[in-house]
């Protein structure tokens, strides 16, 4: 016989360990090695009992079985009914207890409440049944109230634990999930947009080339080359039809992305909010393509749409400037002296956003704190 064991030191472990797998300090594997030595541990200090009952078993034989049910704990995650039913073995066979409150947990971790629920009415009505055939050591419960007390808690507790981390985990994959989806969406939306500059500025050269085609066409009449120009005005056209059926059925919105000459007026906006601007844009800016001015816009009106959310008051730094046949664009702020009183209200979705229009010209973004500051620089290729 041995003394009735004690449920908290289990939870109490248990607790330690999800704190360490929490902070990622624990790798998986070694975690699955974890539990079942932490429960085996525990079912040690019930050796001595097992030892001096007559259920044949010496010290090391007591410790051998329960090793081996220990074990069975390496199954929880895929199989965590095999380590219940070896409980319910060693409880009509030792009375132990111990197993069978991982076992509890396990099945309400990794299958929910609905399967905590059944196995812990089984395991009360498994106990119960020992107890009717007097199967269960007096030392334990000398009567029917002290076998409840006994049991029932144990095998409530247990299992209501086990839900509980159950439903914190499905939490967990929620918001994880949603945060998936949100970076997904930016990148859509980036996508559309750099769509629709592709087609505004693209299709607007495709066009002059059309007419331009017409025009050399029409000077060139009688002569060889008619043909083609014929033939090229008739290509750009196609090709500008096309644009539109690919790219203008993905991308719905209606105005222009500005360019360069329209960063003074992201400045003054800046400005107004509480967030002095300060613009130092390389004269050759004015040079870039259309589509690499709409990236430099974009790029610096996130950038200070963040600082008036997260550093308001704080000045703010835009450096454009080409070297060689690079484009840098580089935004920083000094970091708030305080936490804001209230949580900025952001999607936590605008570096996808410049990340994806920058990547999808061929250049790189790179966002952090530095120096005290939080800077943002992107770099990609000129085109000019």
């Amino acid at each position: 016989m041995h003394d009735k064991p004690a449920a908290s030191p289990v939870h109490r472990a248990w607790a330690a360990g999800r704190g360490l797998l929490d902070g990622h300090t624990v790798p998986r594997r070694a975690l699955d090695l974890l539990v079942p030595l932490i429960c085996f541990a525990l079912m040690l200090l019930d050796v001595p009992g097992l030892a001096e009952a007559d259920n044949s078993l010496n010290s090391l034989t007591a410790a051998a079985v329960l090793a081996l049910g220990a074990s069975s704990l390496l199954l929880r995650r895929r199989f965590p009914w095999i380590p219940y039913v070896v409980a319910l073995g060693l409880l009509g066979w030792l009375h132990e207890l111990t197993l069978m409150q991982f076992a509890l947990y396990k099945i309400g971790r990794y299958r929910g409440r609905a399967a905590a629920v059944l196995a812990t009415l089984g395991y009360i009505v498994f106990a119960y049944v020992l107890f009717l055939l007097q199967r269960w050591p007096e030392k334990q419960a000398d009567t029917l109230m002290e076998f409840l007390s006994l049991i029932v808690p144990i095998g409530v507790l247990a299992a209501g634990v086990g839900v509980a981390a159950n439903r914190q985990d499905l939490v967990r994959e929620l918001e994880v999930e949603k945060g998936r989806a949100a970076g997904l969406q930016a990148v859509q939306q980036e996508r559309l947009s750099v769509a629709r500059d592709v087609h505004d500025f693209v299709g607007r050269e495709l066009t002059l080339l059309a007419v331009r085609a017409e025009v050399l066409a029409v000077r060139a009449r009688g002569e060889a080359h008619q043909k083609d120009f014929d033939e090229l005005s008739d290509t750009a056209r196609k090709a500008h039809r096309i644009l539109n059926e690919i790219i203008v059925q993905r991308a719905r919105e209606k105005d222009a992305t500005p360019g360069i000459d329209a960063l003074a007026v992201l400045a003054s906006e800046g400005e107004r909010a509480g967030s002095p601007v300060v613009l130092d844009i390389d004269g050759r800016a004015g040079a870039l393509s259309p589509l690499r001015q709409a990236a430099v816009y974009r790029v610096v009106q996130e950038c200070l749409t963040n600082a008036v959310k997260h550093a308001p008051g704080q000045e703010v730094r835009v450096r454009i400037c080409l070297d060689g046949g690079r484009l840098r664009i580089e935004v920083c702020n000094d970091l708030p002296s305080a936490v804001p009183a209230k949580e900025p209200v952001s999607a936590g979705t605008g570096t996808f956003s410049m990340g994806e229009r920058v990547e999808s010209m061929g250049g790189t973004l790179e966002a952090g704190h530095h120096d005290g500051k939080y800077r943002v620089v992107a770099t990609l290729p000129a085109g000019v």
